[in-house]
């Protein structure tokens, strides 16, 4: 017999109204706290713009073992395996913002440029931040692509209503057929949405695991480190490439409840037990405190101490392609 699907979500992570993470405290603090810290922060400052290397365009065929993955900044890499191109939380956008003249701005181009994406199948949002759901970019996917969207429970109304129309919602642990022959799997995560003054922790979050035939490719969206991870790796044995968030945790007061730190993005690979993993949501748009040098130089110690060989978490160029064979 089947569960009861609507149980099962309210038990573990919706109490009828809104989503929670089960194994932590809800993500929030008292508002003057938070007012206080955004009158008197003081981030380390970045660079206004950054020229990065022109990188040679993503591989036009790969072998049926291998998986091709390009970054283009912050969580967006076009994943590409069995002949079936993917991006995850898509942003080709200036501003990662409700806004078009405020908000945090790209202090570098995106590594690939939209004109010169190959034909795009599936796209995954991971939850409705506005640097992993950018609407501008989602509408130019849809216009030019018209490719199957995934996203967790509650946004399909939100895009449907915005002219995005191929939209399946998942929960944890669901599952759904992707272009291909792929298989799309939602997984847990610690964090929390919000996009507007009044829809907090309507929808839900997670990451995503990729699963082609003898391939798996995990996305762990935006997440603080958390038991989720080993049981992913439980549940979803054999992970060729992760793709694990390394920046975006600066003060650690506020930020360790939702963003994993460089030291706890490989006690995460640790867990997930990939071939390789990758860094990702960093040096893109300033959104918390630390240096924007700060991730890889603290990941770069964290895999010493932990003794993990660089070349198993590797931090990829923007517009680095980087084949798993």
């Amino acid at each position: 017999m089947e569960p009861d699907r609507e149980k099962m979500v309210e038990l573990l992570h919706f109490d009828g109204r809104r989503y929670f993470n089960p194994a932590a405290p809800a993500y929030g603090f008292r508002v003057w706290r938070v007012l206080n810290w955004m009158v008197r922060r003081r981030p380390q400052r970045w660079p206004k713009w950054i020229d990065d290397p022109i990188q040679p365009e993503p591989p036009a065929t790969l072998q049926s073992h291998e998986i091709a993955a390009t970054f283009v900044g912050q969580s967006t890499f076009l994943l590409q395996l069995d002949g079936v191109n993917v991006l995850t939380d898509p942003i080709w956008s200036e501003r990662a913002s409700p806004l078009r003249w405020a908000g945090p701005r790209r202090v570098r181009r995106p590594g690939l440029d939209f004109e010169r994406l190959p034909p795009i199948h599936l796209v995954l949002v991971s939850h409705n931040h506005y640097d992993h759901m950018e609407l501008t970019t989602l509408r130019r996917l849809r216009q030019r692509f018209d490719p199957l969207f995934v996203t967790g429970l509650g946004n399909r109304r939100y895009l449907h209503k915005r002219g995005i129309a191929r939209v399946e919602e998942l929960d944890w642990w669901q599952t759904c057929p992707a272009p291909g022959g792929l298989t799309v799997t939602m997984t847990p995560a610690q964090h929390f949405s919000r996009r507007g003054l009044f829809d907090r922790l309507r929808t839900l979050w997670g990451g995503f695991a990729l699963t082609a035939e003898a391939k798996r490719v995990f996305f762990t969206g935006d997440s603080a480190y958390g038991a989720h991870f080993k049981e992913i790796s439980r549940r979803l044995p054999g992970i060729d490439l992760a793709l694990l968030p390394i920046g975006a945790y600066e003060p650690r007061w506020l930020m360790q409840a939702a963003h994993m730190n460089p030291e706890e993005a490989v006690r995460a690979h640790l867990d997930l037990t990939p071939r390789l993993s990758l860094g990702m949501h960093f040096g893109t748009f300033q959104l918390t405190d630390e240096a924007i040098d700060a991730p890889i130089e603290e990941l770069t110690q964290s895999l010493h101490q932990h003794g993990i060989a660089e070349s198993e978490f590797r931090v990829p160029g923007f517009g680095e392609t980087i084949v798993v064979g």
